[in-house]
């Protein structure tokens, strides 16, 4: 007999990003759907020396300005790719370009609490890169930088996770 605990893959599928679409005043987290990039590299900013008693240089991580990668094939009545798209062609800059983003993990159901997950929310910079360059369909990519820090989250949906809304504590 074996104590040992069934290793299981997670798939792609398992952590999902929501978006914080604004409309007046109202911050609705919807689903970033028909992406078909969405990488994130954590950006570590190191201090690196070498102390006259060793022999090597030692690093410490001191930082971190993580950055997601997208791209997404365009769809009309898609209210994240509206988002981006106005954000895109309309040039906007600083504070109009920021939105916040939401990524889920599935894999981490809140303990006694059926149908809500934990998540890590941040605020990003939407830097546009390149549209149109797909034969097949028209395209928008870009770059999602970091702009404050990270707030772990508990969320829910009540549509199918077509959207989710944090949940406060009572």
């Amino acid at each position: 007999m074996s104590d040992t605990v069934k290793e299981e893959l997670v798939k792609r599928s398992r952590k999902v990003a929501f978006m914080g679409v604004l409309s007046e005043d109202t911050e609705t987290f919807t689903r970033m759907t028909k992406f078909t990039d969405f990488s994130k590299s954590s950006n570590p900013t190191e201090y690196s020396r070498q102390y006259v008693d060793e022999d090597g240089e030692v690093t410490d991580v001191t930082g971190y300005s993580p950055e997601i990668s997208y791209a997404f094939d365009y769809y009309t009545n898609n209210a994240v790719h509206g988002d981006i798209i106005d954000i895109t062609d309309n040039e906007k800059t600083g504070d109009e370009a920021v939105r916040n983003i939401i990524i889920v993990d599935f894999t981490k159901p809140v303990e006694s609490q059926k149908n809500q997950f934990y998540g890590k929310k941040r605020p990003y910079a939407i830097i546009p890169d390149s549209e149109g360059d797909s034969t097949d369909a028209y395209t928008y990519s870009g770059t999602l930088r970091n702009k404050g820090a990270f707030e772990e989250v508990k969320v829910q949906s009540t549509d199918d996770w077509k959207t989710c809304t944090i949940v406060t504590e009572s």
